[in-house]
């Protein structure tokens, strides 16, 4: 008896083992054919009509080359480099600051606020956007960055404070009243007690806020008019918008370029991807 059931649990194992490895290698297959038709197209020489995966051709740079010089292309990825950094600056500290208030103190109106959180969540943005361009046009916020800005700081506030306040709640709170003990205020006890010890939560924050503007094509076309003020997003978009004359090479090279800055992040904040360092906070 206990052979088979060794023998069946054995059995089990592998085939969770097989449906597994079979999920991930499908699921990265997925990702890494789309990549690989970018990065082939975009060192392909002069230019092609569609995306193809072809190995069977000389590799060039003559690509970013036309981007740099025949296009606007370093214009609209400063642009989106100032949007994304200042966005994620105003977001991470507003929700930081939101997601402590909401975890450690008890006001009136907090469950409501929390809720209505929620609700404003599941409005799509699509269903926003006379909204946005009414706000806009009567504040003269059209074609400038900061009215850009807000909106994309207004959106992430809601989802994300929900998160944050997840996260503050599971340090625990002896913490804080040990600092109260100890001397310590309230801005105190945030600062050098309690963030430290939410650094993964803010790092995914970060991250989320800075790659907004960069994948966002709907807002920035919406709001923004001027060729010269135009994210990356909305300017690589016009290289495959007319069917007559597709530049599906630069596409690809300008796509390849936009990943830069968010690997960059990516990398700088990875060490701070990591759970469980409030666990063991209250010993010693």
């Amino acid at each position: 008896m206990k052979k088979k059931r060794y023998s069946s649990e054995k059995r089990k194992r592998f085939l969770v083992k097989l449906v597994t490895y079979f999920v991930l290698l499908f699921t990265a297959v997925i990702i890494i054919y789309p990549l690989l038709i970018t990065v082939t197209s975009a060192f392909k020489p002069g230019n092609t009509i569609a995306f193809k995966l072809d190995f069977n051709t000389a590799w060039t740079l003559d690509n970013f080359k036309r981007l740099f010089n025949e296009t606007l292309f370093l214009k609209w990825y400063g642009n989106t480099l100032f949007i994304a950094v200042v966005t994620m600056i105003i977001q991470v500290m507003i929700v930081t600051l939101a997601g402590y208030t909401y975890s450690r103190y008890r006001f009136y109106g907090r469950k409501q606020s929390l809720m209505l959180f929620l609700v404003i969540q599941m409005i799509p943005t699509m269903a926003a956007l006379t909204a946005f361009y009414v706000m806009g046009l009567l504040s003269s916020g059209l074609d400038h960055f900061w009215f850009l800005i807000l909106i994309y700081v207004g959106q992430g506030i809601p989802m994300n404070t929900w998160l944050m306040k997840g996260y503050y709640d599971t340090v625990p709170y002896d913490l804080d009243e040990s600092a109260k003990l100890d001397g310590a205020g309230h801005f105190r006890t945030f600062i050098q007690i309690i963030t430290p010890l939410v650094r993964p939560m803010i790092a995914v924050q970060a991250l989320w806020a800075f790659m907004g503007p960069f994948a966002d094509f709907m807002l920035a076309r919406f709001l923004l008019r001027s060729p010269e003020k135009i994210t990356v997003a909305v300017g690589l978009q016009t290289f495959i918008s007319d069917s007559r004359n597709q530049r599906v090479t630069l596409f690809a090279a300008g796509a390849i370029l936009i990943s830069v800055p968010i690997a960059v992040l990516f990398f700088f904040l990875q060490k701070n991807f990591v759970s469980g360092l409030t666990s063991g906070g209250t010993k010693g």
